[in-house]
This record gives C-alpha cells, structure tokens and sequence, in this order.
C-alpha cells in the first residue's frame, strides 16, 4: 500500500475541521429566593456600629469639657487663693518693714534723748513724742517711751498715773505750725523751744 508522494498522514493531534461553530444557548436568569426571619445579633451590631461611635464620641466630648469646667474652676480658685496669700504676705512685710525702721528711729530718738547736751536731749524728746503718736507704737514700747522720759526729767516731771509722756510743764522742741515736711521732720524757722 503505496502513499500518494507529497501527502502526509493526518497527525493524530490535530483536530479535523468540523465546520462553523455555533455557540451555545444564551443561559436563562437564576431565580434568587431570600428568606426574611429574624436577623442575627451580629449583623444588627455591624448596623449599630456607627451610631455607637458616634455616642462613644458625644460621651468622651462630655466628659472633657466637665473636666476642663472643674479644671479652670480649680485654676481660678488656687488663682484666688495664691493672690490672696500674696497680698496678706506683702501686707505682713510692709508693716514688718515699717516697724523695723520705727524701731531703728526710735533707737536713734532714745540715744539722743539721754545725751548729756541740752540741745539733742531736746531733738531726741521731740522726736520720740513724734514716734509715740505713731500707730506702729505698742504698749510696751510707749512705757518705755515713759520710762525714758522719767529718766531725762526725773519723776517730779512724769505724770501722776504714768502713762502719758507730756508734762505739766513740757520741754521739746514742738512744731509752732504743726507743719511736718515730707520726711517727717519739721523745718527750722517754725521751730521753737517751749520750757520751764
């Protein structure tokens, strides 16, 4: 069995043309039948969860702003309180400050005062009758204020109670206008002695 020259074997993969090819049916819709009963919990979870973000952040805005209420009303007292403390603070060393120098001017009045020359015995008398009607003086100190003025005129001079520091007869240097400068002290011209 001869061969026809230049024909070849049909290759047993290549597939034998059948003619057209024709496609197959278009396919018909599916029907989807869905079930409605109750919902499951986490699904009606999933659907709440927005709206519980949305409480979780009104919440966690409520809760700051109460406290940062607290907060500043906190501040604004301690504020207060801090003003307060400094005021009274500097008021107690004002009038410690104000003492002080008192004291240190009526040292300066009692050394003069119990000086051996007429003339600053009678500045230091003055000057303490000056200090004496301050109101930084204290009992204590205005009976020392006696006890000086006793130990400069003798106790025939002092007053029968011994409380006061003027004399019947009084001897100091005494402002005749009652003119007293800026610093406290009274000028020369209106300056006259009244004595014994």
């Amino acid at each position: 069995m001869g061969t026809a020259r230049g024909v070849r074997p049909a290759d047993s993969h290549t597939a034998a043309y059948a003619g057209p090819v024709t496609p197959d049916p278009t396919p018909s819709p599916l029907d989807v039948v869905v079930h409605s009963g109750p919902a499951d919990w986490w699904v009606i979870l999933a659907g709440l969860g927005p709206l519980s973000v949305l409480i979780a952040a009104l919440l966690a805005f409520y809760i700051n702003w109460r406290t940062l209420k607290q907060r500043t009303a906190a501040d604004a007292t301690a504020l207060e309180q801090k003003r307060e403390a400094d005021a009274h603070a500097l008021l107690q060393k004002t009038e410690a400050d104000s003492r002080a120098e008192w004291w240190r001017r009526t040292q300066w009045a009692l050394d003069r005062a119990l000086d051996q020359d007429e003339g600053t015995k009678a500045l230091g008398l003055a000057t303490l009758e000056v200090l004496a009607r301050s109101e930084l003086a204290r009992t204590e100190e205005l009976e020392l204020f006696d006890i000086a003025w006793k130990s400069v005129w003798g106790d025939e001079n002092a007053d029968d109670d011994g409380q006061g520091t003027e004399t019947d007869q009084e001897t100091a240097f005494v402002d005749a206008g009652g003119n007293i400068g800026e610093n406290g002290t009274t000028g020369e011209d209106t300056t006259k002695e009244v004595g014994p």
